[in-house]
């Protein structure tokens, strides 16, 4: 989900691990979604399971009820880009489907995507998984200290344009904190070196969502999901990373 509001927060040491036990929350429930994934499950199923096991942590939905949202998880098949919702859908053998989930546990938020394949895909559709994933990585590899907020943007929209697949521009990475959306926003398009400073204490929700075809989307009658304009497939993959003196620290990797 992508709203950004208010001013950058630095957060401490302390802050920092709070932030890393509500992502890992996020990251265990994720990996049990994304071990279901087959053929013949209906979305709905997923958002069933992210229900009992928020409820077993004793952690909060991120999503439900954020900014009217009525689901816990935000799952999005094939053409879908981001916020498609839970229902009866039927996953097919060839869909590829994206997983993303936010949590609250003590006062902050954690919140993480995934793209998975059901059953056999394409080759092109493998290709973009893992285009997307190299994406997330080399951004999260450029998160540090002195370097610039675009060097992130630069590095996703160069790992998907150099092999030809394009970044949606119409949705954005985020601070995150003690608020699900906080500012820097973070575009997955941009020049290296612009944009404010990175400094320790940033914590940044890194999301490349990229597209086999167009980078233009639309939004769908339900109000909430974004599908791709020329009906090509897209994938999505998101950390939440906080920057340390040590480098990039990611929170929601298990």
């Amino acid at each position: 989900m992508s709203f950004v509001d208010g001013t950058i927060i630095l957060k401490s040491k302390d802050e920092i691990e709070k932030l890393r036990k509500s992502n890992i929350i996020v990251a265990e429930i994720l990996e049990k979604i994304e071990s279901i994934v087959r053929p013949g499950i209906t979305t709905i199923d997923m958002e069933k399971i992210c229900e009992s096991e928020l409820k077993r942590r004793k952690a909060k939905s991120a999503f439900k009820n954020y900014r009217g949202y009525p689901y816990n998880l935000c799952v999005s098949v094939n053409d879908e880009v981001v916020h498609g919702m839970p229902s009866k859908r039927i996953l097919k053998d060839g869909d590829i489907v994206s997983l993303d989930f936010g949590a609250l546990y003590d006062g902050f938020y954690g919140d993480a995507a995934v793209t998975v394949p059901v059953g056999n895909i394409s080759n092109k559709a493998t290709k973009l998984i893992e285009t997307t994933r190299t994406a997330l990585e080399r951004a999260i590899d450029v998160t540090r200290t002195g370097n610039r907020l675009q060097d992130i943007s630069a590095a996703v929209q160069s790992t998907a344009e150099d092999v030809g697949f394009s970044v949606v521009r119409a949705f954005v990475g985020h601070g995150i904190g003690r608020n699900l959306h906080e500012s820097p926003q973070v575009p997955n398009f941009g020049m290296p070196g612009k944009g404010l400073r990175l400094k320790v204490g940033m914590v940044l929700a890194i999301e490349p969502m990229v597209n086999a075809g167009g980078s233009d989307v639309r939004i769908m009658d339900d109000g909430w999901t974004a599908v791709t304009k020329d009906g090509s497939l897209s994938a999505h993959f998101e950390h939440s990373v906080a920057i340390t003196s040590n480098g990039p620290y990611v929170l929601s990797r298990l």
